[in-house]
Protein backbone atom coordinates (compact mmCIF):
# COMPACT_ATOMS: atom_id res chain seq x y z
CA UNK A 1 0.00 0.00 0.00
CA UNK A 2 2.77 2.19 1.30
CA UNK A 3 4.59 1.42 -1.84
CA UNK A 4 1.92 2.30 -4.67
CA UNK A 5 0.90 5.90 -2.31
CA UNK A 6 4.89 6.77 -3.09
CA UNK A 7 4.61 5.70 -7.01
CA UNK A 8 1.75 7.73 -7.00
CA UNK A 9 3.22 11.07 -5.48
CA UNK A 10 6.43 10.68 -7.79
CA UNK A 11 3.87 10.06 -10.78
CA UNK A 12 1.56 13.35 -9.83
CA UNK A 13 4.85 15.93 -8.84
CA UNK A 14 6.71 14.44 -12.40
CA UNK A 15 3.51 15.26 -14.89
CA UNK A 16 2.53 17.92 -12.46
CA UNK A 17 6.02 20.36 -13.45
CA UNK A 18 5.12 21.16 -16.67
CA UNK A 19 1.52 22.36 -16.64
CA UNK A 20 3.03 24.28 -13.29
CA UNK A 21 5.60 26.31 -15.22
CA UNK A 22 2.53 26.79 -18.34
CA UNK A 23 0.34 27.78 -15.67
CA UNK A 24 2.68 30.21 -14.04
CA UNK A 25 3.35 31.73 -17.60
CA UNK A 26 -0.33 32.03 -18.13
CA UNK A 27 -1.38 33.88 -14.66
CA UNK A 28 1.81 36.09 -15.18
CA UNK A 29 0.18 37.27 -19.39
CA UNK A 30 -3.34 37.06 -17.69
CA UNK A 31 -2.71 39.37 -14.64
CA UNK A 32 -0.75 41.74 -16.99
CA UNK A 33 -4.30 42.04 -19.46
CA UNK A 34 -3.02 39.55 -22.07
CA UNK A 35 -5.05 36.80 -23.01
CA UNK A 36 -2.44 33.93 -24.09
CA UNK A 37 -4.08 31.07 -25.35
CA UNK A 38 -0.97 29.81 -27.27
CA UNK A 39 0.85 28.23 -24.85
CA UNK A 40 0.38 25.05 -26.30
CA UNK A 41 2.30 25.76 -29.37
CA UNK A 42 4.76 27.70 -27.47
CA UNK A 43 5.11 24.34 -24.93
CA UNK A 44 5.51 22.64 -28.74
CA UNK A 45 8.50 24.63 -29.90
CA UNK A 46 9.94 24.10 -26.13
CA UNK A 47 10.11 20.87 -26.31
CA UNK A 48 11.71 20.48 -29.51
CA UNK A 49 14.36 22.93 -28.65
CA UNK A 50 15.14 21.02 -25.38
CA UNK A 51 15.31 17.34 -26.93
CA UNK A 52 17.26 19.38 -29.55
CA UNK A 53 19.89 21.21 -27.38
CA UNK A 54 20.20 18.59 -25.07
CA UNK A 55 20.93 15.65 -27.71
CA UNK A 56 23.42 17.91 -29.68
CA UNK A 57 25.18 19.46 -26.47
CA UNK A 58 24.69 16.30 -24.12
CA UNK A 59 23.61 19.01 -21.90
CA UNK A 60 20.40 18.96 -20.17
CA UNK A 61 20.49 22.16 -18.74
CA UNK A 62 21.64 23.75 -21.70
CA UNK A 63 18.69 22.08 -23.98
CA UNK A 64 16.07 23.48 -20.86
CA UNK A 65 17.49 27.09 -21.46
CA UNK A 66 16.82 27.11 -24.81
CA UNK A 67 13.70 25.67 -24.81
CA UNK A 68 12.72 28.16 -22.76
CA UNK A 69 14.40 30.65 -25.17
CA UNK A 70 12.54 28.85 -28.03
CA UNK A 71 9.01 29.54 -26.16
CA UNK A 72 9.91 33.06 -25.46
CA UNK A 73 10.55 34.02 -28.96
CA UNK A 74 7.72 32.19 -30.11
CA UNK A 75 5.51 34.86 -27.68
CA UNK A 76 6.98 37.61 -28.82
CA UNK A 77 4.85 36.99 -32.38
CA UNK A 78 2.35 37.10 -29.81
CA UNK A 79 2.87 40.14 -28.07
CA UNK A 80 3.57 41.87 -31.06
CA UNK A 81 0.04 40.74 -33.02
CA UNK A 82 -1.73 41.56 -29.20
CA UNK A 83 0.32 44.52 -28.18
CA UNK A 84 1.51 46.54 -30.99
CA UNK A 85 -1.54 45.63 -33.45
CA UNK A 86 -3.91 45.16 -31.18
CA UNK A 87 -5.16 41.69 -32.81
CA UNK A 88 -8.15 39.52 -31.70
CA UNK A 89 -5.56 37.65 -28.84
CA UNK A 90 -7.84 34.59 -29.20
CA UNK A 91 -7.16 34.37 -32.68
CA UNK A 92 -3.37 34.97 -32.53
CA UNK A 93 -3.38 32.58 -29.56
CA UNK A 94 -5.22 29.69 -31.80
CA UNK A 95 -2.58 30.47 -34.88
CA UNK A 96 0.11 30.13 -32.38
CA UNK A 97 -1.11 26.53 -31.52
CA UNK A 98 -1.49 25.40 -35.32
CA UNK A 99 1.99 27.15 -36.15
CA UNK A 100 4.13 25.59 -33.06
CA UNK A 101 3.46 21.80 -33.40
CA UNK A 102 3.98 22.43 -37.47
CA UNK A 103 6.98 23.63 -36.86
CA UNK A 104 8.44 21.77 -34.30
CA UNK A 105 7.84 18.79 -36.66
CA UNK A 106 9.62 20.51 -39.22
CA UNK A 107 12.84 21.51 -37.51
CA UNK A 108 12.86 17.90 -35.85
CA UNK A 109 12.71 16.26 -39.86
CA UNK A 110 15.53 19.33 -40.65
CA UNK A 111 18.15 18.14 -37.71
CA UNK A 112 17.08 14.48 -37.48
CA UNK A 113 17.41 12.92 -41.21
CA UNK A 114 13.80 13.17 -41.78
CA UNK A 115 12.58 11.81 -38.38
CA UNK A 116 9.63 13.57 -36.98
CA UNK A 117 10.99 11.67 -33.63
CA UNK A 118 14.01 12.47 -31.89
CA UNK A 119 16.57 10.49 -31.26
CA UNK A 120 16.61 10.01 -27.38
CA UNK A 121 18.43 12.67 -25.05
CA UNK A 122 21.65 11.29 -23.73
CA UNK A 123 21.43 13.64 -21.24
CA UNK A 124 18.44 14.05 -18.62
CA UNK A 125 17.47 16.16 -16.08
CA UNK A 126 18.77 15.01 -12.86
CA UNK A 127 16.51 13.51 -10.12
CA UNK A 128 17.09 15.17 -6.62
CA UNK A 129 15.44 12.26 -4.15
CA UNK A 130 16.14 9.01 -5.36
CA UNK A 131 15.78 5.91 -3.50
CA UNK A 132 16.44 3.37 -5.61
CA UNK A 133 19.37 2.07 -3.01
CA UNK A 134 16.71 1.12 -0.45
CA UNK A 135 15.90 -2.53 -2.73
CA UNK A 136 13.35 -4.18 -1.04
CA UNK A 137 11.17 -1.18 0.35
CA UNK A 138 7.99 0.97 -0.54
CA UNK A 139 10.40 4.24 -0.01
CA UNK A 140 12.78 2.55 -3.51
CA UNK A 141 9.81 3.64 -5.01
CA UNK A 142 10.40 7.53 -4.68
CA UNK A 143 11.51 9.40 -6.88
CA UNK A 144 11.77 13.12 -7.74
CA UNK A 145 12.85 15.18 -10.18
CA UNK A 146 14.81 18.80 -10.10
CA UNK A 147 11.88 19.81 -12.06
CA UNK A 148 9.54 19.45 -9.41
CA UNK A 149 11.66 22.19 -7.17
CA UNK A 150 12.05 23.87 -10.32
CA UNK A 151 8.33 24.44 -10.31
CA UNK A 152 7.68 25.15 -6.61
CA UNK A 153 10.28 27.51 -7.31
CA UNK A 154 8.83 29.20 -9.89
CA UNK A 155 5.29 29.36 -8.23
CA UNK A 156 6.98 30.77 -4.88
CA UNK A 157 8.91 33.66 -7.12
CA UNK A 158 5.71 34.47 -8.82
CA UNK A 159 3.36 34.87 -5.98
CA UNK A 160 6.45 36.59 -4.68
CA UNK A 161 6.59 39.20 -7.68
CA UNK A 162 3.02 39.81 -7.94
CA UNK A 163 2.22 40.31 -4.36
CA UNK A 164 5.22 41.52 -2.74
CA UNK A 165 6.61 43.69 -4.78
CA UNK A 166 5.77 47.20 -6.48
CA UNK A 167 6.25 45.94 -10.19
CA UNK A 168 3.86 43.08 -9.06
CA UNK A 169 1.00 45.36 -7.85
CA UNK A 170 1.44 47.29 -11.64
CA UNK A 171 0.99 44.38 -13.49
CA UNK A 172 -2.12 43.04 -11.38
CA UNK A 173 -3.22 46.89 -11.52
CA UNK A 174 -2.70 46.47 -15.35
CA UNK A 175 -4.84 43.48 -16.33
CA UNK A 176 -7.90 45.40 -13.72
CA UNK A 177 -7.50 49.04 -15.17
CA UNK A 178 -4.42 49.79 -17.18
CA UNK A 179 -5.22 53.30 -17.68
CA UNK A 180 -4.42 54.28 -14.10
CA UNK A 181 -0.88 52.67 -14.69
CA UNK A 182 -0.63 54.84 -17.61
CA UNK A 183 -1.03 57.82 -15.19
CA UNK A 184 1.87 56.72 -13.12
CA UNK A 185 4.88 57.01 -16.10
CA UNK A 186 4.69 53.40 -16.12
CA UNK A 187 4.56 51.76 -20.14
CA UNK A 188 1.84 49.73 -19.63
CA UNK A 189 3.08 48.19 -23.49
CA UNK A 190 6.71 47.60 -22.40
CA UNK A 191 5.60 45.92 -19.54
CA UNK A 192 2.76 43.93 -20.88
CA UNK A 193 5.52 42.92 -23.42
CA UNK A 194 7.62 41.30 -21.06
CA UNK A 195 4.96 39.69 -19.49
CA UNK A 196 4.16 37.82 -22.37
CA UNK A 197 7.57 36.86 -23.28
CA UNK A 198 8.12 35.94 -19.45
CA UNK A 199 4.75 33.97 -20.31
CA UNK A 200 6.34 32.24 -23.64
CA UNK A 201 9.81 31.04 -21.95
CA UNK A 202 7.78 29.71 -19.22
CA UNK A 203 5.57 27.51 -21.23
CA UNK A 204 9.12 26.70 -23.28
CA UNK A 205 10.40 25.71 -20.46
CA UNK A 206 6.96 23.70 -19.29
CA UNK A 207 7.59 21.81 -22.89
CA UNK A 208 11.23 21.69 -22.39
CA UNK A 209 10.61 19.37 -18.99
CA UNK A 210 8.53 16.98 -21.00
CA UNK A 211 11.71 16.13 -23.24
CA UNK A 212 14.45 16.14 -21.01
CA UNK A 213 12.82 14.63 -17.73
CA UNK A 214 9.45 12.41 -18.67
CA UNK A 215 10.43 11.04 -22.23
CA UNK A 216 13.40 11.67 -23.08
CA UNK A 217 12.74 12.36 -26.47
CA UNK A 218 10.19 14.89 -28.86
CA UNK A 219 7.71 13.16 -30.58
CA UNK A 220 4.93 14.75 -32.32
CA UNK A 221 2.67 14.01 -29.30
CA UNK A 222 4.88 15.12 -26.89
CA UNK A 223 2.86 18.10 -26.19
CA UNK A 224 -0.63 17.18 -26.75
CA UNK A 225 -3.08 19.46 -24.47
CA UNK A 226 -0.57 19.71 -21.87
CA UNK A 227 -0.75 23.77 -22.71
CA UNK A 228 -4.65 23.50 -22.52
CA UNK A 229 -4.65 21.76 -19.32
CA UNK A 230 -2.63 24.28 -17.95
CA UNK A 231 -5.15 27.32 -18.98
CA UNK A 232 -8.12 25.10 -17.60
CA UNK A 233 -5.72 24.95 -14.02
CA UNK A 234 -5.10 28.88 -14.26
CA UNK A 235 -8.89 29.54 -14.51
CA UNK A 236 -9.38 26.82 -11.66
CA UNK A 237 -6.87 28.63 -9.11
CA UNK A 238 -8.32 31.96 -10.23
CA UNK A 239 -5.66 33.61 -11.91
CA UNK A 240 -3.23 33.19 -8.65
CA UNK A 241 -0.24 31.25 -8.48
CA UNK A 242 -0.69 28.84 -5.54
CA UNK A 243 -3.82 28.51 -6.76
CA UNK A 244 -3.39 26.83 -10.25
CA UNK A 245 -0.84 25.06 -8.62
CA UNK A 246 -2.74 22.95 -6.84
CA UNK A 247 -5.23 22.43 -9.81
CA UNK A 248 -1.85 20.94 -11.55
CA UNK A 249 -1.28 18.93 -8.77
CA UNK A 250 -4.85 17.51 -9.61
CA UNK A 251 -4.46 17.25 -13.00
CA UNK A 252 -0.97 15.52 -12.48
CA UNK A 253 -2.52 13.26 -9.85
CA UNK A 254 -4.81 12.08 -12.87
CA UNK A 255 -2.08 11.22 -15.02
CA UNK A 256 -0.96 9.26 -12.42
CA UNK A 257 -4.08 7.25 -12.56
CA UNK A 258 -3.77 6.67 -16.30
CA UNK A 259 -0.27 5.05 -15.85
CA UNK A 260 -1.13 3.02 -13.00
CA UNK A 261 -4.15 1.96 -13.81
CA UNK A 262 -2.69 1.34 -17.27
CA UNK A 263 -0.08 -0.93 -15.34
CA UNK A 264 -2.26 -2.88 -13.07
CA UNK A 265 -4.43 -6.13 -13.23
CA UNK A 266 -7.73 -3.81 -14.11
CA UNK A 267 -9.09 -4.44 -17.58
CA UNK A 268 -9.66 -0.92 -18.82
CA UNK A 269 -9.22 0.32 -22.67
CA UNK A 270 -6.29 2.58 -23.28
CA UNK A 271 -7.98 5.05 -24.74
CA UNK A 272 -10.56 5.43 -21.90
CA UNK A 273 -7.64 5.39 -19.32
CA UNK A 274 -5.90 7.93 -21.87
CA UNK A 275 -8.99 10.55 -21.44
CA UNK A 276 -9.39 10.86 -17.63
CA UNK A 277 -7.25 13.95 -18.03
CA UNK A 278 -8.69 15.67 -20.57
CA UNK A 279 -12.48 14.77 -19.03
CA UNK A 280 -11.37 15.99 -15.77
CA UNK A 281 -10.41 19.33 -17.64
CA UNK A 282 -14.01 19.45 -19.10
CA UNK A 283 -15.43 18.62 -15.63
CA UNK A 284 -13.65 21.45 -13.83
CA UNK A 285 -14.41 24.31 -16.41
CA UNK A 286 -18.10 23.55 -16.25
CA UNK A 287 -17.91 23.81 -12.51
CA UNK A 288 -15.04 26.34 -11.34
CA UNK A 289 -15.28 28.87 -14.59
CA UNK A 290 -18.68 30.07 -13.86
CA UNK A 291 -16.86 31.60 -10.29
CA UNK A 292 -13.86 32.57 -10.93
CA UNK A 293 -13.35 35.91 -12.21
CA UNK A 294 -10.80 37.05 -14.81
CA UNK A 295 -9.00 40.56 -14.74
CA UNK A 296 -11.32 42.90 -15.93
CA UNK A 297 -9.11 44.22 -18.75
CA UNK A 298 -7.73 40.58 -19.76
CA UNK A 299 -8.12 40.40 -23.34
CA UNK A 300 -8.81 43.99 -23.85
CA UNK A 301 -6.48 45.90 -26.19
CA UNK A 302 -4.89 48.85 -24.63
CA UNK A 303 -4.67 52.26 -26.60
CA UNK A 304 -2.87 54.99 -24.79
CA UNK A 305 -5.48 57.99 -23.79
CA UNK A 306 -8.31 55.37 -23.00
CA UNK A 307 -10.22 56.17 -20.01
Amino acid sequence: MLSNILIAISITLMYSAPLTLAAMGGVISERSGIVNIGIEGMMSIGALAGATVGYFSNNAWLGLLCAGLAGAIMSLLHAVASITFKSDQTVSGIALNLIGPGLAMFLSRYFFNGATLTIPVPAKLPKIISLKSLQNTAFSNLNIDVTVILAVFVVTATWFLLYKTKWGLRIRAMGEHPAAVDTLGVSVYKSRYFCVIASGFLAGLGGGTVTLAIISQFTPTAISGQGFIALAAVIFGKWRPFGAYLACLLFGFSQALVVMLGGGTVNIPSPLLAMIPYVLTIIMLIVFVGRSSAPKASGVPYQKGER
